[in-house]
């Protein structure tokens, strides 16, 4: 089957302090974080071409299925059993965000950290908050909380009624890996504003969507970005079908929600 892409490039012009080459960064996501929050769980990029982007980023899955991790240029899915899979190279995803990552800034981090802590840190180091950044931290955790949500089936509903099934994971004292994304507050109906972070673990063994952890200490690294490229489905009926007037405000705080209801 052809692949029809339509791609939106947006460049945002500004000077980025603390870049070491110079040389702009771009960020690629793959449909709209509103598309997907309509129900729109299907797309033709395959994880194949998704990664001819960038060697680090975050997801999810055809269908819904699972949350996405690249890290290193390898692809982890992190589906709903709690179990992290290699995908196949042709498997597809409604939405992703991914860069070629090339750090500009290293943080040491030490005396424990839990989220809110965490992304004031993160904020100090990268203080333009009108910018993007990708976000990665290898540490060791006393506590650390994750989601994955299942596969959905046809007739798709909203992220809403897909967050009631979805798993949640504890772990304690594991060593692991956030990978993760900062997006300004201007960004909603396009990206997730402010902060969505996944996790892997060291091992490769577990994983998911970060609810909440505690960071004993760890060393972080951060890329800023200035560029974001978006490439939309085009003759996809999951994509051009939705309503993309609707205001997702509410099904945006259930996605961005740090604990799940029960």
């Amino acid at each position: 089957m052809k692949k029809i892409t339509a791609i939106l490039s947006t460049c945002i012009l500004a000077c980025i302090a603390g870049c070491g080459t110079g040389k702009p960064n771009t960020i690629m996501q793959v449909s709209t974080i509103d598309a997907l929050l309509s129900g729109a769980y299907q797309s033709r990029m395959s994880c194949k071409k998704l990664t001819s982007y960038g060697n680090f980023g975050v997801g999810t899955f055809d269908k819904l299925d699972g949350e996405m991790v690249l890290l290193n240029g390898k692809m982890y899915q992190i589906t709903a059993d709690g179990k992290v899979r290699k995908p196949k190279k042709n498997l597809t995803t409604p939405f992703a965000t991914i860069v070629k990552f090339r750090k500009d800034s290293i943080i040491k981090l030490k005396n424990k950290a839990d989220f809110e802590r965490f992304k004031n840190i993160i904020d100090e180091f990268a203080p333009e908050t009108n910018i993007f950044c990708a976000i990665k931290i290898n540490g060791r955790f006393s506590k650390m909380k994750v989601r994955s949500l299942p596969a959905q089936t046809e007739p798709f509903e909203t992220i809403t009624e897909a967050l009631k099934n979805q798993s949640v994971f504890e772990f304690e004292n594991v060593r692991g890996t956030i990978v993760g994304f900062r997006f300004p507050a201007y960004i909603n109906r396009v990206n997730i504003p402010g902060y969505y972070l996944n996790f892997i673990s060291r091992d490769r063994k577990r994983g998911g969507h970060i609810l909440s952890f505690e960071l004993e200490e760890g060393v972080g690294e951060i890329d800023v970005c200035n560029r974001l490229l978006i490439v939309l489905p085009l003759g996809e009926t999951s994509f051009s079908e939705i309503d993309l007037n609707v205001d997702r405000t509410s099904e945006l705080q259930m996605l961005l929600k740090q604990t799940p209801e029960k």
